[in-house]
């Protein structure tokens, strides 16, 4: 649950913006990963590496790091995700993943649409999100690792709404909020991996 402890459930600081958040090891070995692939591919020379990584490892924010690989890959493929633009998918389909900022209040509107949030890896911005979503004859899937726990007051038409997270009464709550018409909203944790099976 690493992943879903933000500084305010820390230190009982005030809320944080999505990039002055504190970086981790993990968050400096993902980017440490695209500069080593942008030196290989030639993207970056070998001195702009070394100042890439001399930067990587004197930077204690996210947004710090973030700016390290900004013009190396596009938005959706970068290493860290400090944006906190809605999510929107009309007649097709979305996906969050990877390591993002997930902000206090936040919003997903499908129409039509498939619409993935995967949290496994995301680093929520406060101890309570409100997730104000907008689902039409579409469905949103949220991924969360056990530990969270899921509020759905949202309104719905001819909807389902599930919910397969075990509950937590002490873990941050993700509240899920809006209208959903025509459409499912799922609410589910990580597929355990399989148990190998031995032949004797």
């Amino acid at each position: 649950m690493d992943s879903f402890q933000t500084p305010a459930m820390r230190n009982g600081a005030g809320e944080p913006r999505p990039g002055d958040l504190r970086a981790g090891n993990a968050d400096r070995e993902r980017v440490a990963t695209v500069l080593g692939d942008a030196l290989a591919d030639g993207r970056l020379n070998h001195e702009e590496h070394e100042e890439r990584v001399a930067a990587l490892y004197h930077a204690r924010t996210l947004g710090e790091l973030a700016a390290l690989t900004a013009d190396l890959l596009p938005p959706e493929a970068q290493p860290l995700r400090t944006d906190v633009r809605p999510v929107m998918a009309f007649f097709g389909s979305d996906e969050r993943s990877g390591r993002w900022v997930v902000p206090t209040r936040f919003s997903a509107t499908a129409i039509c649409a498939n619409v993935t949030l995967d949290m496994r890896e995301a680093l929520l911005q406060s101890g309570h999100v409100t997730l104000q979503v907008t689902v039409v004859a579409a469905t949103l899937t949220l991924i969360v690792p056990e530990g969270v726990r899921i509020e759905m007051p949202a309104s719905s038409f001819m909807s389902g709404k599930k919910n397969q997270v075990p509950p937590s009464p002490d873990g941050p709550v993700i509240e899920i909020t809006g209208t959903v018409a025509l459409g499912t909203i799922l609410a589910k944790p990580p597929k355990r991996p399989r148990r190998p099976w031995f032949r004797r």
